[in-house]
């Protein structure tokens, strides 16, 4: 995949052939950077493209071949801002734009990810690769509608293509869209057996509130492919929910190993260790998932509490107050922020959101009965 562009050269830099003895450097430069590139010699590359782009710095290929070597080197942050440097000279090219958009998803920073696929989706509407890409990122940021949106019409395309029918019914699963989902669920198990379809029966019982069926079928899942995304965090909050904590910790663990930006994961874990005292380790896990979900209200109420566990407590309130302005029926958030008004000596402000809380509460046991009263009726 390396772009080398030695033809383009004599044409880089109107001083190129002032010096017709040096002339032949920058090739030379050129040539040995890809070939440590390709022989896998990261800090060799690394080092030669930057000698070579300090004369030609409007070299966009190059560039994102250094952001190339970067990203095999660990150094996303660095690979981003090179990646950038390329695309304000090729706004429209696809590999620079797919490779940062990897540097966003290999960071956890998948909104930032989600704008770059979303761009490149639209100069590439039928490839899967970006395609199925942002549907992972939409599934993990919380957004299964925008997925079910993006991988319909390239299911339709691709009728035949696994990867398009097992995100689909993930994404309809999520949205509980559970008579599409089944129609999806039915042709890959007319294939047979497998850790997606395992994953996807379990889901349904979770869904369904099935929580022994659901542990049965996720067991399964991880047995047929102990890496299959997403099933580990879904097993883990099966068995927590089954009064299994150890057994979910664990569960929890074992995602995180092969997607450390996880949001259900980092979450889940960030909680066990904030009951277990260790509130640092809590909060980078609880910054971790709020990488991936940056609005999400149950994430930023965990990084709240344990600013307000650890005596941070302006800190804290300016958390929640932000927290309820956008989330007004957050009752925990409400009772949280009543607290650190009363450390704060704010009485009148700690009662007004305690009472809140109370009202909170109240309103959603009313809905709750009014629910099983048509439960009834029917």
């Amino acid at each position: 995949m390396l772009v080398v562009l030695l033809l383009l050269l004599p044409v880089l830099s109107p001083g190129a052939a002032a010096a017709p003895a040096q002339a032949v450097a920058p090739r030379d430069i050129l040539h040995d950077a890809a070939a440590a590139h390709q022989a896998g010699d990261m800090a060799t590359a690394i080092r030669l493209y930057r000698e070579f782009l300090k004369d030609y710095p409007d070299a966009a290929e190059i560039r994102s071949n250094l952001g190339a070597a970067l990203v095999e080197d660990g150094k996303f942050a660095e690979a981003i801002q090179e990646y950038n440097a390329a695309l304000r000279k090729l706004p429209n090219n696809p590999r620079v734009r797919m490779n940062l958009a990897l540097a966003y998803y290999k960071l956890g920073r998948l909104p930032e990810a989600v704008q770059d696929l979303e761009v490149l989706h639209k100069l590439q509407p039928l490839e899967l690769k970006p395609a199925l890409l942002l549907a992972d990122c939409l599934l993990e940021t919380g957004q299964p509608q925008k997925a079910a949106e993006l991988l319909t019409p390239l299911q339709e395309e691709y009728p035949e293509d696994h990867a398009v029918i097992y995100m689909l019914a993930i994404a309809l699963l999520r949205e509980n869209r559970t008579a599409e989902a089944q129609v999806l669920l039915d042709r890959i198990l007319h294939d047979g057996e497998s850790a997606e379809s395992a994953y996807l029966l379990g889901q349904s019982e979770y869904l369904r509130q099935n929580m022994v069926a659901a542990a049965g079928r996720l067991a399964r899942a991880i047995e047929l492919n102990p890496n299959l995304p997403g099933a580990h965090s879904l097993y883990g909050k099966v068995l927590r929910a089954i009064g299994k904590p150890d057994m979910a910790a664990e569960q929890f663990s074992a995602e995180l190993k092969g997607n450390p930006h996880d949001f259900v994961a980092n979450v889940e874990t960030g909680m066990l260790l904030r009951q277990e005292g260790k509130l640092d380790e809590s909060l980078a896990h609880i910054e971790s998932a709020l990488r991936v979900r940056p609005a999400d209200a149950g994430a930023l109420y965990q990084r709240a509490s344990i600013h307000s566990v650890q005596g941070l407590t302006e800190k804290a309130r300016q958390e929640l107050e932000a927290l309820i302005r956008d989330s007004p029926d957050f009752a925990e958030a409400h009772a949280a922020l009543a607290t650190v008004y009363y450390r704060l000596k704010r009485k009148e402000d700690g009662d007004r959101e305690r009472d809140a809380a109370r009202r909170v509460l109240q309103e959603a046991e009313r809905r709750l009965e009014e629910q099983r009263k048509r439960a009834l009726r029917q």
